[in-house]
């Protein structure tokens, strides 16, 4: 489960904190980002591939209608009517080609944000009908520089558009290989239905090799299940009943029965592609940036075709004027600038989400770059939540007998301390048993009274531990006595013990720079062994729930930006008030509110591919952004003639630019 149980005992109101002094910072907290409306769907882009499919056959004839290609390639092909249907050809092309441009023109234009598509819209409609105009008194036509402008944009726009659903793709696949019935288990025995008319409690039939339709619980049977599409994980993982399975992965080898508990659009694999589509809408906050770029640029734009056209009108003729000016503003369209940000974008979120890392607020994953220190809760997440025995401490019997003495008796009972010393081993036969309420359990084991209880009922039965017992109870550890016949036998230590993966993570962060903390309601015994077991940097101890924001607040104004990973439950306040808020589980319940990242895998370690993704995505913007703004920069005196006769024409521009396009695509990719 996502949503972890906590262990963790709260007392006093204050909290005890123990770390090491942190360096002064004034850190912040930015508002989420806010959504995207302009989602790419399969059906406008199967629209750009039609567009530029019938625009690039209309453009072959305008090519060969056009003087100017004539006149380069050293041919002449001219018949009554050839201006005019060169004429109408380049009208379908402008009005059928040109039309998501134009359109994108006015809407920018209403939204007062000239842009892209404002560039492109006055561009091509100038050159259209100046072109026309050549029809009543003469002069150079930019028939074929419209067309295959155009064409380009329109090929741009496609491999966009393409790119950015492909980042879901792999997953939406997966979606598809969701079995679309399944073994209902009826009273009159087994009947295949379809998965969508599965309701929660339903028991169903997964056989060996199937693929689980639902998200569930495992009733009765055993078997290992194939994860990794879904959480990463490599190794198969073993399910037995109580177990929880999630729908998409894949039963590999006996059969069992499962109790639905998510079908459809409440399913974890559903939930996981709405979170990837959420976060590829979502607004990244270096996509303001290039926002703002991208008008700068439109106003740059037109300011310098303005000029051109005016110093050119009076150097030269209006046609060349107006050439230098259709060209400025070919060149200089932002299309580069504007795929710049939501490809990296697309990219990123696709393979965080194929790693188990879910993106829900783009700019606060943007912000996981700028952390200066990891603040993680302890129960679950650090640590596996539930009690294990540490430490086997024999007095007057071997350990052998001691373990097999205390797991037999504890196998009668279920408290979580009982379970895991039962789990040891033993298998005597008790008789008599008897629970001390708060304070143990007793019976007769091979025909001995034995007792499994507490410090305190020790200390009353006028009974003392030596030094080895005491050191694992100053660390904080439960600590149970065996007594045999009245004499004390030996020591049971338990802990909820530190995952090896915690180990691995707090290296790694500190490895990379920043300070590790930990913050739990625990008590500062428990919290103090786990601190330096792992060697953190400090550790807020004894704290209630409600006041670990205002740790968090605290920390984060000694030493920057922080992240937050916690369980999302009783960590919500202090998720929402760190930077970034991270909320790790095992894969069930995902939509946590409170979080702004959220890891499948009960991983530490996923925090620092977290934080690594998120430097390396910045980076790729940053180059994007640099290779779109150097290209402009360059491609803008070329084309308004400033080293003339050094020329860049429209059709040189729009290769230019469409180059420039895949330059930032490819460079988006690598990513991967």
């Amino acid at each position: 489960m996502l949503l972890i149980h906590m262990m963790e005992h709260d007392h006093g109101s204050g909290g005890h904190v123990h770390r090491e002094s942190g360096h002064g910072g004034g850190g912040h907290h930015d508002e989420h980002g806010h959504k995207r409306s302009d989602h790419v769907g399969h059906g406008h882009v199967l629209e750009f591939k039609r567009r530029f499919i019938l625009s690039s056959l209309a453009t072959i004839p305008v090519l060969i209608l056009s003087p100017a290609v004539q006149q380069a390639l050293n041919f002449r092909l001219r018949f009554p009517g050839s201006d005019l249907a060169l004429m109408l050809l380049s009208l379908f092309i402008y009005l059928y080609g040109g039309k998501p441009f134009l359109k994108g023109m006015v809407e920018e234009l209403k939204g007062k944000r000239p842009g892209m598509m404002t560039l492109v819209g006055i561009a091509i409609t100038v050159a259209f009908f100046y072109s026309a105009s050549t029809l009543l008194w003469g002069g150079k036509t930019f028939y074929w520089e419209l067309a295959t402008l155009i064409d380009v944009m329109l090929l741009g726009h496609y491999l966009e558009m393409r790119s950015v659903m492909g980042a879901s793709k792999a997953l939406e696949e997966l979606a598809k290989l969701v079995p679309k019935e399944a073994h209902l288990i009826t009273g009159e025995g087994l009947r295949d239905v379809p998965v969508e008319s599965l309701k929660r409690g339903d028991l169903i039939l997964v056989k060996p090799f199937e693929t689980i339709p639902v998200d569930g619980v495992v009733r009765s049977g055993e078997t290992s299940v194939d994860e990794s599409m879904l959480t990463g994980e490599s190794n198969p993982v073993y399910k037995g009943p109580g177990d929880q399975v999630i729908g998409g992965s894949v039963n590999l080898e006996g059969s069992i029965e499962v109790e639905v508990r998510k079908a459809g659009k409440e399913s974890y694999l559903m939930q996981v592609l709405e979170l990837v589509r959420r976060a590829q809408e979502s607004k990244s906050r270096t996509q303001d940036l290039a926002d703002r770029a991208a008008l700068v640029l439109t106003i740059i734009s037109l300011g310098v075709s303005a000029v051109t056209f005016l110093v050119w009108t009076a150097l030269k003729a209006p046609a060349f004027a107006l050439e230098r000016a259709v060209t400025v503003m070919v060149t200089t369209c932002p299309h580069a600038l504007g795929l710049a940000i939501p490809l990296v974008v697309a990219v990123s979120t696709s393979l965080s989400a194929k790693k188990g890392i879910l993106i829900r607020n783009r700019n606060p994953f943007e912000r996981a770059r700028e952390a200066r220190a990891v603040i993680f809760d302890k129960t679950g997440t650090l640590t596996e939540g539930r009690f294990q025995v540490t430490d086997v401490i024999p007095l007057t019997l071997d350990r052998d007998g001691l373990i097999e003495l205390a797991a037999s008796l504890e196998s009668r009972s279920e408290h979580p301390i009982a379970r895991a010393i039962a789990s040891l081993g033993g298998g005597q036969e008790v008789e008599g048993f008897r629970a001390i309420p708060g304070k143990g359990v007793e019976g007769y084991v091979k025909g001995k009274h034995v007792m499994v209880v507490s410090p305190q009922l020790v200390e009353e039965m006028g009974l003392s531990w030596g030094r080895e017992v005491q050191e694992a109870m100053d660390q904080g550890k439960t600590v149970v006595f065996v007594v045999v016949d009245g004499k004390l036998a030996g020591a049971i230590a338990l802990a909820d013990v530190i995952r090896e993966e915690s180990k691995g993570a707090v290296r790694a962060l500190k490895e990379m720079g920043l300070k590790v903390y930990m913050l739990t309601g625990d008590n500062s015994k428990v919290a103090r062994w786990v601190a330096e077991s792992l060697e953190l940097d400090g550790y807020f101890a004894e704290v209630l729930p409600h006041e670990k924001a205002l740790k968090v607040r605290e920390l984060r104004s000694e030493v920057g930006s922080v992240i937050m990973v916690g369980d999302g439950v009783n960590d919500a306040p202090a998720l929402v008030e760190a930077d970034v808020g991270v909320a790790i589980g095992a894969g069930t319940d995902v939509a946590i509110e409170s979080a702004d990242v959220i890891l499948v895998k009960n991983d530490p370690r996923d925090v620092v591919g977290l934080i690594e993704l998120s430097r390396k995505t910045y980076r790729k913007m940053v180059q994007n952004l640099l290779w779109a703004t150097w290209y402009n920069a360059i491609s803008i005196p070329l084309a308004a003639g400033a080293f003339y006769p050094l020329l860049l024409s429209p059709a040189a521009g729009a290769i230019l630019m469409s180059i420039s396009t895949v330059v930032v695509a490819v460079n988006a990719k690598m990513l991967r």
